[in-house]
């Protein structure tokens, strides 16, 4: 998938001479938490977030520091955050040149891009000009629309079983050597020893992705490395008890 087959077409944006007010008014009319800014060409020239609105004059939410933090910070910090609580202009509180991809940027470099700058919506642009915006909303659409229709065929125990192992063989927290797995009428039971807690809930999670499995059964052991005991899952303590009885 690229960006093009993902975005959202009709954006909503706002020019950079409009006002803050009209931002928040465009925003709660639409339900969206960012809008693009662009001039009176239609170019990309920043972008106004719910989060630039968090500390304003009109609501008393400006940042207050002690004396001797602001001598730290200088009057160049200080002026800048004057600007953002006491803006007029979407053009003066936005984030200029802001991260943007265009209609081919495949899916994957986008969740990179989103995931690095710690953002939740990227404009998508064409020679400048805005054609489209991916949010974090696109990408569960995308996910919905790659749930299969038509279930498949489901796969014998041995295939399973198979497939699973293969997985783990790919996986380098996988401790194949003290793992045993069984499948039968499609659920998987997990036998052996794991030496880390959260290799027990990776081993379910990567039986569950296997296709044709219907539950997942644990019967792991965590061998505490320091003392060397031995702890099993609660729905097997009954089990072992009474047996030793």
């Amino acid at each position: 998938m690229q960006a093009k087959d993902i975005m959202t077409r009709n954006v909503v944006t706002i020019d950079e001479n409009a006002t803050v007010l009209q931002a928040v008014r465009l925003m709660l009319q639409h339900k969206i938490s960012g809008l693009p800014v662009v001039d009176g060409t239609g170019k990309l020239v920043g972008v106004v977030t719910e989060g630039d609105f968090l500390r304003r004059a009109e609501t008393a939410t400006e940042r207050r520091r002690p004396r001797w933090v602001e001598f730290f910070l200088g009057p160049g910090r200080l002026a800048e955050e004057y600007v953002r609580t006491h803006a007029r202009k979407v053009g003066e509180l936005m984030t200029p040149e802001p991260v943007t991809v265009g209609e081919d940027t495949p899916l994957e470099a986008i969740v990179e891009l989103m995931e690095k700058r710690r953002i939740k919506r990227v404009p998508v642009v064409r020679d400048g000009k805005l054609v489209g915006i991916i949010s974090r909303a696109n990408l569960l659409h995308a996910l919905a629309s790659l749930a299969p229709t038509v279930p498949a065929p489901r796969p014998s125990d041995s295939e399973i079983r198979e497939r699973l192992m293969r997985e783990l063989e790919r996986q380098k927290w996988a401790p194949l050597g003290a793992l045993n797995v069984t499948v039968q009428n499609g659920v998987v039971d997990l036998w052996g020893t794991i030496t880390d807690e959260r290799e027990r809930k990776a081993l379910i999670v990567a039986a569950e992705n296997i296709p044709g499995v219907v539950a997942v059964r644990d019967h792991l052991a965590w061998v505490e490395p320091t003392s060397g005991m031995v702890l099993y899952p609660p729905e097997e303590e009954p089990k072992r008890a009474s047996s030793a009885s």
